[in-house]
Parts: C-alpha cells; structure tokens; sequence
C-alpha cells in the first residue's frame, strides 16, 4: 500500500487540531460548564443526572443571607455583612485547589476587572466563597495574593476578598443564588456550575453573568443597574435606558423600541434646533443696514 504524504498527514494533524479547539471553546462559551474528568466516557443517564444536581438558577432580588459566618484569607472570622453597605458586590463561587474550571472562573474574572474602568474597592467590592469546607485561610490567602498581585491595582488588597467556611454556612449561600454542586467521589472534585452573581449593596440578587468569560460593557452595566445609578457616568444611565438585561443569556440586549423612541427625540430636539438656528441666522441678515456701492454719489 502506497504510504500517505506528508501534505496528507499534515493536515489531517491540523484539521484534528482545529476541530478539537473549536469543540472546547463551544464548551467554554456554554452557560452551564461543569468539572467533569471522568475516566469513562458516561452514559447519557449518568450525563443527565449530573445535570440533575448541578444549576445556576435565576433567583433575581432574592435576598443573600448576610450573617453567614465565614473566616478570611488572614484567618479572622467575618459576617458576610461587612462587605456590604456600600457598593455593589461581585460573588464568586469556586474552590481554590481546583485544576480546572474554577481557575478559568477566576481568570475570566481578573481579565473583566481589568477591563473595567471601575477599580475594585472605589466603585464594587468582589467576594470569593471556596465551596470546599476543607479549605483554610492559607489556601485562600496564597490564591488572593496571586490574582491580587496580576490585578495590580493600587489599594486594592482589601477590596477582593477570599473566604473559607463551614458546610452550613457555603450551603446558605450557594442555595440563596441558585448555585448547585456536589462531591464528585469517582474524580474527588466538586462539579459546579460557572459564573459570577452581582449583587446590590444591600445584598439581593441583580444580574448573573454565565461561562468563564465576562463581558466588561455587561458587567460594568450591571454594576451601575445595581447600584441604583450612584456610580457610573450618564452615559451608562443612557446606555442602561436603551437596552435591558436579558437573564436567560446574562447579558444586555438593545431594547429596540426604546432605542427608536430616544433617537426620535433626539432627531426632533435637533430639527428644532436647526429651525431656531436658520431664523435667527434669516432675522439677523435682515437687521443689517444696506451697504452702499463703490463710487455712489452722496
């Protein structure tokens, strides 16, 4: 049998390559990705009741409970409250020795925070929970140091908070946002969902952002829809009027017929103006006085 070309297996090597990107950055951008790194491929039953415990449910206002108790990265034991009061508050649930998905959570995170003009302590505080009971205040301190330190940000170090806590208490949290997971015991990881929560500064649920990528136009909208507009330029207040958040994709779509409605304003404010603006031009052209000609006698 005639050998295969090197042409050929080239690129049956990069169109194998190509299509398995594609396929991970299509699981990536699905709402709902989960840590699964099972041995054996599962069966469809087995599939359906992972899903069945792992959720990230809309629970828009409802109310988080602030007197959960939980010890922060230096080992002081904290209300959940006192990051509260004053901004708005990005919630992250993960687990800091994760492998896998928790870490692109919190990249996608850092890359949003980035991004944003906001600056973490100013204008939002961020609040990480470790879903993982086992977890201590030095697994949350070396993983605040690191994304702090990548932030980069000046005085922001008390500003993204790492916390650790009992059963009961993560439990009262996830279950207050919709979050589901459960203890994997064949791959011995937690499966969750992936996302981040916004909060009001009072503590009720205001927007989800879904996946491990957050857009930071979206974000920094639902920051400032949280705050009741007390941040944010009137642009953003502009921009919040003429679109509206969409739950079911966590992102913010253009409410059309606002759009419409404020452009036709602006279209009538500017055909007005011109009106003015063309008869006062006509009636000062009518008040100047008639210039004689060159060379008329007097």
């Amino acid at each position: 049998m005639k050998p295969s070309s090197p042409m050929r297996r080239r690129f049956t090597r990069e169109t194998v390559t190509a299509f398995v990107l594609s396929v991970s950055s299509l699981l990536c951008s699905m709402p709902f990705a989960v840590t699964v790194a099972a041995q054996e491929r599962p069966t469809e039953r087995e599939a359906q009741a992972v899903l069945e415990k792992v959720d990230y449910a809309q629970l828009l206002n409802e109310q988080v409970p602030l007197d959960s108790v939980f010890t922060d990265e230096s080992g002081k034991q904290v209300q959940l409250a006192q990051y509260f009061g004053k901004r708005p508050v990005i919630l992250v649930m993960v687990f800091y020795e994760c492998p896998m998905l928790c870490t692109e959570i919190l990249n996608g995170t850092l890359r949003m925070m980035q991004e944003l003009e906001f600056t973490a302590g100013k204008e939002y505080e961020v609040v990480t929970i470790s879903i993982d009971p086992r977890e201590g205040p030095v697994n949350a301190m070396a993983k605040k140091n690191q994304y702090l330190r990548r932030y980069d940000r000046e005085g922001t170090f008390d500003s993204w908070h790492f916390l650790t806590g009992q059963e009961p208490e993560i439990r009262r949290v996830a279950d207050s946002i919709g979050f589901k997971y459960f203890w994997d015991e064949q791959t011995a990881q937690y499966v969750h969902a992936s996302g981040i929560t916004v909060l009001t500064p009072t503590g009720r649920i205001s927007h989800y952002f879904y996946g491990v990528q957050y857009d930071s136009g979206d974000v920094r909208l639902g920051l400032v829809e949280a705050s009741a507009n007390k941040i944010g330029s009137p642009v953003d207040k502009l921009l919040l009027f003429c679109y509206h958040y969409d739950p079911s994709s966590g992102k913010y779509n253009v409410a059309v017929m606002t759009f419409v409605r404020v452009f036709g304003v602006f279209t009538v404010l500017a055909m007005i103006g011109g009106f003015f603006l063309l008869m006062r031009r006509e009636k000062h052209g009518q008040a100047l006085p008639s210039q004689p000609s060159a060379g008329a006698e007097g």
